[in-house]
């Protein structure tokens, strides 16, 4: 079980659900870096996790440790006031009496996760560098956390600045604890940092390097050496936690279950279908994008809404005032009272957007609009999948966005966001990419939006007869920047062989479009 792996996809929507739920914020995005360390932007609403190839140990291992890293960040969203960048000795010092803090109350919540906290401390131990590979005053400040953190250090100072250490760090303990039975929060422990530098005797600008793992990332440690490290972290906090089972915590077996089912279904999704790669589409990357920008809220509520209607065949209206309603008398003229017929489309779509470069100045509008649509298609439990098609590096990429065996959900969405429109419109090429694909789903309608003319229309015209040759209905969608220049692009596709044309002026009108051809 522990040979196969989560894809970062879907690594990146399992940390979005849990920080959300753990944070109670909603509006939180989680990407992966391997640039920067695992950090938290309040500003931007935005956690940066380390990747899980960078963490050391077995997959497993590895998958605790990013999950505990990511409840600590969803603690910090919820109880810190400010995180200050730990690349100086103020705002890394101030981040560790955090840490603590948050630590504490985070676990009142969180009454189970006592054993993973334990099980990443030892993980982290093993990560912090030994002493004598850090010089100058940034070895005290290394010290200080690692005897703050851990009640142990590893390696060896001199004695007069253990006892500045051991001062620094008895200090920032009674100040957490006072802060934790007080109510105080991070202004109030910003403001007792420069007390902690003024006993360590050292420059609160001072550079802290980042620490860096001793061991080769994805190196797994050996049960026994786990063991010990476990051992001596369960014993030092003791006072925190009360006693642990140090074997219990490196079994892990409260989050084991979780962890298989994920494998489960992971392995699941990549065993349907074709393979994108092996037929020349390509899967837009997931990390470091913000999907939250092509989410318009109202335009998809008021789309849920008008086909929430749509599909019940109620309307519902919200008035001051009204005729008194008789529902007797209503009865006895009308059987039976309620007649609920219950609408449902079963058509299979597949859809295609045309990200070439004439689309760039609208390129956000327009993806709002596409995301939308595909909100309300899975609203209305709809089988379709989604592709789009651009200009990379001078050759013509088809991106698949969402396939029709997975849910409409953000990874699809943050995928779509990825797509950056450039180049011209070689439809031919695109359709000859996706025929391996459509031969094996056979959907009911092929829908292509575009908003120009194929670069080479007789090319065009053969796809289009060998793919309605399989039975799939082909229809395309002109986007134009007004009436008379969509219907013109609309007209010029009609010869192209699709047995359907229709025209969009305004982007916000391609949902309620898409519907009407469904229907029909």
């Amino acid at each position: 079980m522990q040979s196969l792996e989560l894809r970062n996809e879907t690594l990146v929507e399992i940390a979005t659900f849990l920080v959300r739920r753990w944070s109670e914020n909603d509006d939180i995005i989680v990407e992966f870096s391997d640039k920067i360390e695992t950090r938290t932007r309040l500003s931007e609403n935005k956690v940066i996790l380390t990747p899980l190839e960078k963490r050391i140990g077995n997959y497993f291992q590895r998958y605790r440790q990013f999950r505990t890293s990511l409840w600590y960040e969803a603690m910090r969203i919820r109880f810190c006031k400010k995180i200050l960048s730990n690349d100086h000795a103020f705002g890394f010092i101030l981040n560790t009496l955090e840490t603590r803090r948050i630590e504490y109350l985070g676990r009142k919540i969180w009454k189970g996760m006592d054993e993973e906290i334990i099980f990443n401390y030892s993980f982290l131990l093993v990560a912090r560098p030994q002493l004598h590979t850090v010089y100058g005053k940034a070895r005290i400040v290394e010290a200080f956390y690692q005897y703050f953190m851990f009640g142990a250090i590893k390696g060896e100072v001199q004695s007069s600045y253990f006892e500045k250490i051991k001062k620094a760090s008895e200090f920032g303990r009674r100040i957490v604890d006072e802060a934790i039975e007080k109510g105080y929060d991070t202004e109030w422990l910003e403001k007792k940092v420069n007390e902690i530098i003024k006993i360590l005797d050292i420059d609160s600008l001072m550079t802290v390097p980042v620490s860096l793992p001793f061991m080769k990332a994805g190196m797994a440690l050996t049960e026994e050496e786990l063991l010990k490290f476990l051992t001596v972290i369960s014993k030092n906090k003791e006072g925190d936690f009360g006693k642990t089972d140090p074997k219990a915590a490196l079994s892990g077996d409260n989050v084991y279950e979780e962890y298989k089912i994920l494998l489960n279904e992971n392995k699941k999704s990549d065993n349907k279908g074709i393979a994108p790669e092996t037929i020349g589409l390509q899967i837009p990357a997931t990390n470091n994008v913000d999907e939250t920008k092509i989410y318009d809220l109202s335009l998809i509520n008021n789309l849920k809404t008008k086909f929430k209607e749509w599909k019940s065949g109620w309307k519902e209206q919200h008035l001051r005032s009204g005729d008194e309603f008789d529902e007797e008398q209503f009865i006895e003229g009308n059987e039976p009272f309620f007649s609920d017929v219950k609408k449902s489309i079963k058509t299979k779509i597949v859809i295609l957007l045309d990200h070439s470069s004439s689309i760039a100045s609208d390129a956000i509008e327009y993806k709002k609009a596409t995301l939308a649509l595909c909100e309300v298609l899975s609203y209305l439990k709809v089988k379709f999948a989604v592709y789009a098609f651009s200009t990379q590096n001078r050759a013509v990429v088809c991106w698949q966005i969402k396939s029709d065996n997975v849910k409409w959900n953000t990874i699809s969405a943050k995928r779509l966001a990825q797509v950056v429109a450039n180049g011209s419109t070689p439809l031919a090429e695109v359709y000859s990419k996706m025929f391996p694909v459509l031969q094996s789903r056979r959907p009911d309608i092929f829908l292509t939006l575009t908003d120009g003319e194929p670069s080479d229309p007789d090319a065009v015209r053969n796809m289009t007869k060998s793919l309605k040759g399989l039975g799939i209905k082909m229809v395309a969608l002109g986007l134009g920047p007004n009436t008379i220049r969509a219907t013109t692009i609309a007209e010029n596709l009609k010869h192209l062989g699709y047995e359907k044309t229709l025209a969009v002026s305004r982007l916000k009108d391609i949902p309620s479009k898409v519907i009407r051809i469904l229907e029909g």
